[in-house]
């Protein structure tokens, strides 16, 4: 058996902040002052980063926090000049238009960066980020497990716009 090194372990972070998230406020319990806002919490996830091998963070502020996602959104683009950002998980739900969103994908592009474009949590059947990842050429797209008909439908419109395109398709990534 290998031995694994600290340097070999990552840390992927989804910490799902809508449940947290009241009245405009971040509420960690555990925290000596719990109630946070949307900066407190990006300087809060900062200094994790900065002090452990964070590779990723999900969902770090809450779907309905837009003030905090712009601020967020500041912070990518300094992740991007400064190479400490490779990709960006795209949900459409949280960045707000079609418009921005396609801006965010090309922003990730434009810079060497990867897109994954994301469901959102409690998704339906829509397939329209399965269009969206095609047309983007995100070449990632994250819908969960083949657990639920939310998720098979998307993996489903996959394989029809796969089959569509025949000979057309092209597969990975090519940013």
């Amino acid at each position: 058996m290998s031995k694994v090194l600290i340097k070999d372990i990552k840390i992927a972070l989804d910490p799902a902040s809508s449940s947290f998230y009241e009245e405009g406020a971040y509420w960690l319990e555990a925290e000596p002052s719990p109630k946070k806002n949307a900066q407190d919490m990006i300087d809060f996830y900062a200094g994790w980063v900065k002090k452990y091998p964070v590779f990723s963070i999900e969902d770090g502020l809450a779907e309905d926090d837009w003030a905090g996602w712009r601020e967020l959104t500041k912070r990518l683009q300094r992740g991007i000049n400064e190479k400490t950002a490779n990709s960006i998980l795209i949900k459409v739900n949280q960045i707000g238009t079609l418009t921005e969103t396609l801006g965010a994908i090309n922003l990730a592009h434009k810079n060497g960066c990867t897109a994954v474009l994301s469901h959102r949590s409690g998704e339906t059947e829509d397939t329209t980020i399965a269009h969206i990842a095609v047309a983007t050429n995100c070449g990632q797209i994250k819908t969960g497990s083949i657990c639920r008909t939310d998720r098979i439908c998307k993996y489903n419109e996959l394989l029809r716009i796969e089959e569509e395109l025949e000979k057309k398709a092209r597969y990975g990534l090519s940013v």
